[in-house]
């Protein structure tokens, strides 16, 4: 019997970022991310440009809502834009099976199935985004512009 090595996470999202026409922005830590403050301390950058990717349900399917780690998500005011049911934050459990990524490490792209998405407008104010890359000690950099053409993300305010 040949054995098939699973791709990890981060190779899937450094593949989704080539095959989506971008570069393989991806860079590996040896300390753990899992926070936007951890992060920005990391990278020497504004907490405001990391990009966290949250994972709620809407109706019982994922909304994926990428936030600045300076906001906190106001799930009532995004429901009202939105038109749609109610939003819960999602369990651990739902999140890996829905994006293949763990909290805390969950990237925007590369999980198995596309995910309704929004984006924070208030990440357009930097040139250049932070979000995680599928675990916690990976993330890649990217434009506001283009997270928002890769993920097919509605803009709204998130808080």
């Amino acid at each position: 019997m040949e054995l098939r090595k699973v791709p990890t996470p981060v190779a899937n999202v450094k593949l989704a970022l080539i095959t989506l026409g971008l570069r393989d922005t991806v860079r590996v830590f040896g300390t753990k991310v899992p926070t936007a403050a951890a992060a920005a301390a990391v990278l020497g950058c504004d907490v405001a440009a990391i990009t966290n990717s949250l994972v709620f349900t809407l109706d019982g399917a994922p909304l994926l809502i990428l936030a600045s780690g300076a906001a906190r998500v106001d799930t009532a005011l995004v429901a009202k834009h939105l038109g749609e049911g109610k939003i819960r934050r999602a369990t651990s459990d739902f999140v890996l099976e829905h994006t293949g990524q763990e909290v805390g490490g969950v990237a925007p792209i590369g999980h198995p199935v596309k995910i309704q998405t929004v984006l924070d407008e208030s990440l357009a104010a930097h040139p250049v985004l932070w979000a995680g890359a599928g675990d916690h000690n990976s993330m890649f950099s990217i434009t506001y512009e283009e997270l928002k053409l890769i993920t097919a993300a509605q803009e709204l305010k998130v808080r």
